[in-house]
């Protein structure tokens, strides 16, 4: 059960150099048939109407101006914070400042 096993390998699998011999019989490379040219693509193309591209670029623009706005309400948020933050910090130095003179 615990016993190593090792597998043997029947094919080399390294790089194999040698004579060719010609014992053994050549098989001839084989073609396939040509696709005639009147076979339909294997995708359908893609055609955009006037309203369609009208549409695509509304709905970029709007994609745009969204993710635009909550970039700039978030750091509009950071903004206050960050004053808020060193106002409190004015007034606690203040606080101090006053303190030590008492």
């Amino acid at each position: 059960m615990f016993r190593q096993r090792i597998p043997t390998n029947p094919l080399p699998t390294g790089i194999v150099t040698g004579t060719a011999r010609s014992d053994v019989p050549t098989v001839p490379h084989q073609t396939s048939a040509p696709v005639p040219a009147t076979a339909a693509p294997a995708s359908p193309t893609v055609q955009l109407t006037p309203g369609a591209v009208v549409a695509v670029i509304g709905g970029g623009t709007a994609v745009v101006l969204v993710v635009g706005a909550v970039l700039v309400s978030m750091l509009l948020a950071v903004a206050v914070t960050a004053v808020s933050l060193a106002i409190s910090a004015l007034v606690v130095r203040s606080l101090v400042a006053s303190q030590n003179h008492r």
